[in-house]
C-alpha cells in the first residue's frame, strides 16, 4: 500500500491537555507541541480517514540522521505503532521525558 501525504495543517485543541495548538505551517500538525499526545485519526498522513481516534501516547524517540528526531507512538485503544517526525516548537523537555522513560501523559491533563 502506497503512503500518500496530505496535507492538513489545522490548529486543534489537544484532546489530553487542552493547549490550543496553533497550524505548523510548513506540514501538517498532527500532535500536540506540549504533551506530545496525538489522536491515532490518520491511515496515510493527513487524511484523517481512520475511525479509531483512540489516544496516540508517545512511547519512545529515536534519532535519524535525515529526519531528526522521530517520536512511536502506540495507540491507547487499538495498540497500533505509529511513528513522526518531532516538530520545530515540540517541547524538548517533554520529548527528553519520553526518551529517559519519565514521561507520563497523564501529568499533562487539565
Amino acid at each position: 500500500m502506497e503512503r500518500k501525504f496530505t496535507k492538513n495543517d489545522n490548529g486543534f485543541v489537544c484532546a489530553n491537555c487542552d493547549t490550543l495548538v496553533e497550524p505548523l505551517g510548513y506540514t501538517s500538525r498532527d500532535h500536540c507541541p506540549n504533551c506530545l499526545v496525538s489522536i491515532h485519526i490518520d491511515h496515510n498522513p493527513g487524511d484523517r480517514a481512520n475511525d479509531c481516534k483512540g489516544l496516540l501516547i508517545p512511547i519512545s524517540v529515536s534519532y535519524n540522521n535525515n529526519k531528526g528526531y522521530v517520536i512511536t507512538y502506540k495507540c491507547q485503544k487499538c495498540g497500533q505503532l505509529h511513528n513522526n517526525k518531532m516538530a520545530e516548537d515540540d517541547n524538548f523537555d517533554t520529548l527528553l521525558k519520553v526518551m529517559n522513560g519519565t514521561y507520563n501523559y497523564e501529568n499533562y491533563k487539565k
